[in-house]
Parts: structure tokens; C-alpha cells; sequence
């Protein structure tokens, strides 16, 4: 399963009560990414966020080997990624989860996480580039709308 959608739009919530649900590990971007000791909200670049994808990818594929159900927890902002993670499962039953969210809840959210704090903040111009530049699934895509 790929989560789809933009920040603060629930995905890493959704993608966890999930996983308890149907018995599945969650391969998180962000988790990898602290790791690597980076945070997505300050902006990272490119070749940084290939070298997460790669490191997700392998964690996936190890995953899907040993029979483990999957959620890959990420924005998934662009229809490349997306067909990426799709080439990736082949083999395996592979569902988009697209939480679409408004923009307007989206900048609410943010201030809201400002004040209390509960994960790391999205600077307001990577926030503004990443919702200018975030590919909604197409209905060919056959994503599950949430």
C-alpha cells in the first residue's frame, strides 16, 4: 500500500491505525530521513530525497520477500514516484491511498502544529512549493480517495 497525499493531510495517522488493522509494517520517509539525520520540513535536496527513496525501496522489497504486508508512508507528491513504488510491487497487490485534504485545512493544520508542537514544522516556503508542485492521482491511477 502507498500513502498519497500532501503534508499535514494525516497520512503517517491514517497509515499507522492501518497497519494495526491488517497486520503491516510502515516504511516511513520522514522516519528514514531522521535517520539520516535530515528533516523534510526545512527542504532537502534532491539527490538527498533519491538516495530515502532508495533506502525505502530496499526496505520494502526485503519486506514484501519475507511475506510482510507494506505501507509506504510518504507524500508520493509526484506520478513518477507513484509508478515507481507501483513497478516496485510487482508481484505483490499494490493500493494507493490518497488523503486529499484542502489547502486551506492543510495551513490551518500547520499553524495549529506550530503552537502545539507535536512533530517538526513545515517551513512556510517549502510548504507553498510542495502544494504548487504535488501531482493529485488521476482516476487512472485508481487511487482510494480517503
Amino acid at each position: 500500500m502507498l500513502m498519497c497525499g500532501t503534508a499535514y493531510s494525516g497520512k503517517s495517522t491514517y497509515a499507522q491505525a492501518l497497519a494495526a488493522k491488517v497486520d503491516a509494517v510502515v516504511v516511513s520517509l520522514d522516519e528514514i530521513n531522521e535517520r539520516r539525520g535530515l528533516w523534510g520540513g526545512d527542504g532537502i535536496p534532491v539527490e538527498e530525497w533519491i538516495r530515502t527513496h532508495e533506502l525505502a525501496g530496499a526496505e520494502v522489497r526485503a519486506l514484501l520477500a519475507a511475506g510482510r504486508t507494506v505501507i509506504v508512508d510518504d507524500t508520493s507528491s509526484l506520478r513518477s514516484l507513484r509508478d515507481g513504488w507501483r513497478s516496485l510491487a510487482a508481484g505483490a497487490e499494490f493500493l494507493l491511498i490518497y488523503l486529499d485534504v484542502n489547502h486551506t485545512t492543510i495551513r490551518r493544520r500547520q499553524a495549529g502544529n506550530r503552537i502545539s508542537g507535536a512533530r517538526g514544522d513545515v517551513t512556510d516556503g517549502v510548504l507553498e512549493h510542495h502544494l504548487a508542485d504535488f501531482e493529485p492521482p488521476g482516476p487512472d491511477e485508481s487511487p482510494v480517495r480517503v
